[in-house]
């Protein structure tokens, strides 16, 4: 059995943490055994790991989060990148020619389609390797994993049973997100919450894909990716599919996509600087900034501040921040990347479109950085802490603690961080969008007026 997971999502329900580069499967909130935070994608690899299917799996994801999945996971995990933003339909259908065509995958083998970031002991895994099981025995083209309800939940989709089958059922249609009186009616026909765990045989996507007039090699299916529908395998196969079973699992599984059901399993009340007063009840403070935020004599709420943003709400009224936060339109103030991360902490435009950008970097130690700078865009670094070699032009630099370094405009550049590394970087030039984007790219003919605020550029 081959595993693919998905991870993609754009972070707005756990905003301000999350965003359009940080999404929820990579906040580190969580506590291991070790007392230590990590992130819901952590937890999970490292649950694969325990089963022994980490070795057989592979992570669908877009470009703007390979370098977090790798700073987090580790570099040797195999990524399907897709070369844009298409839905669960292109993902998986570019992860299946992955596996048939760069991996030589058998069309028989067995692939199982998961979310990145499900909060499940070690054993639903166990369950998934048993859907390898279910197809062979019931000949169904899809074999699907439902959660045994523990409440008439509006949050999550329905697997409503035709019959049972021993212990399989044959799936009769499904049911979207219902009301609290339809979802009582459900739970009476025995259906299942949709966990969105679903497996085939190889062959079954590809052949898809041949009906659809795509080819199935990996390099051939890249170059049309463009072309396949924009649409979730859920509406393009699985709804159409009449031949589909399911098991149940009635072990611990939960969504942690909201404030209030995240909060419910990090284990702490409180992480980052601040007082969290011992009057609050049901009360969380997460706090990204360096800077103090104290909160007394509140309940059931949870304040939460980071470069993007700060949110104080009310737990259970969380969930509507994903709609609020759309009007923002800003970029990413935060990002991790397979080097360390950064932070913008202050950006100023004047009156010529001239943009003063000042960001804290964060380099691990023995990690690399590297960068061509654009004509005209100046840039000075001031090391804050820790040791490093600098490359610029093909001349070394050494770099430690208090020393200032001013880069020639263009100049190509590479930093060898010896120690883990603090830096503050201080951009200056002109801005433009580039594919929806703001870039520092400071060249003569840029006009100032093509954009409204400079949220952040992607030059670190």
């Amino acid at each position: 059995m081959k595993l693919v997971l998905l991870s993609g999502g754009s972070g707005k329900r756990l905003w301000p943490l999350s965003n359009d580069a940080r999404s929820k499967q990579f906040l580190k909130v969580l506590n291991n055994s070790f007392n230590e935070s990590e992130s819901m994608v952590q937890r999970v690899w490292s649950q694969l790991k325990s089963v022994h299917l980490a070795s057989s799996s592979l992570i669908a994801t877009n470009g703007s989060q390979v370098e977090m999945i790798q700073n987090q996971i580790g570099n040797d995990v195999p990524l399907v990148i897709e070369p844009e933003r298409r839905d669960t339909f292109p993902a998986i259908a570019l992860a299946a020619s992955y596996l048939f065509s760069v991996m030589n995958t058998n069309l028989n083998e067995v692939v199982a389609i998961l979310p990145v970031d499900p909060y499940v002991e070690r054993d639903f895994f166990s369950k998934v390797k048993d859907l390898e099981m279910l197809l062979h025995q019931s000949g169904a083209n899809l074999a699907l994993l439902g959660i045994q309800p523990t409440y008439p939940s509006e949050k999550y989709g329905y697997i409503v049973p035709e019959e049972e089958e021993g212990e399989w059922i044959q799936v009769s249609h499904f049911q979207e997100k219902p009301n609290v009186e339809q979802a009582e009616a459900l739970l009476k026909k025995n259906a299942l919450w949709n966990s969105g765990v679903f497996a085939f045989k190889l062959g079954y996507v590809l052949s898809l894909l041949e009906e659809k007039g795509f080819p199935i090699e990996y390099d051939q299916l890249l170059l049309h990716y463009s072309s396949l529908p924009k649409i979730s395998f859920d509406y393009e196969v699985v709804e159409k599919e009449s031949n589909i079973a399911a098991l149940s699992y009635d072990g611990y599984w939960k969504d942690l996509g909201t404030w209030n059901t995240l909060t419910d399993e990090m284990g702490i009340t409180q992480m980052g600087k601040g007082i969290l007063h011992h009057d609050c009840v049901n009360t969380h403070l997460i706090n990204e900034l360096d800077i103090p935020v104290t909160v007394v004599g509140a309940s059931n709420l949870i304040v939460a501040a980071s470069p993007d943003g700060i949110l104080v709400s009310d737990k259970e009224q969380s969930p509507k921040i994903k709609e609020l936060v759309k009007q923002y339109e800003q970029q990413p103030r935060y990002e991790e990347r397979s080097w360390g991360w950064y932070k913008v902490l202050d950006d100023t435009i004047g009156e010529d479109g001239q943009v003063v950008l000042t960001k804290r970097m964060k380099m691990n130690a023995e990690s690399f950085w590297h960068e061509q700078l654009p004509p005209l865009r100046s840039e000075v670094w001031t090391v804050i802490s820790g040791k490093g070699e600098l490359i610029v032009n093909e001349e070394l630099h050494y770099l430690e603690a208090g020393e200032v370094f001013e880069f020639p405009q263009g100049a190509a550049s590479e930093l060898h961080a010896l120690t883990e590394m603090e830096l503050i970087a201080v951009q200056k030039g002109k801005v433009r969008k580039v594919d929806g984007k703001l870039n520092l790219v400071a060249t003569p003919d840029e006009n100032a007026a093509n954009f409204h605020s400079l949220k952040t550029a992607e030059t670190l």
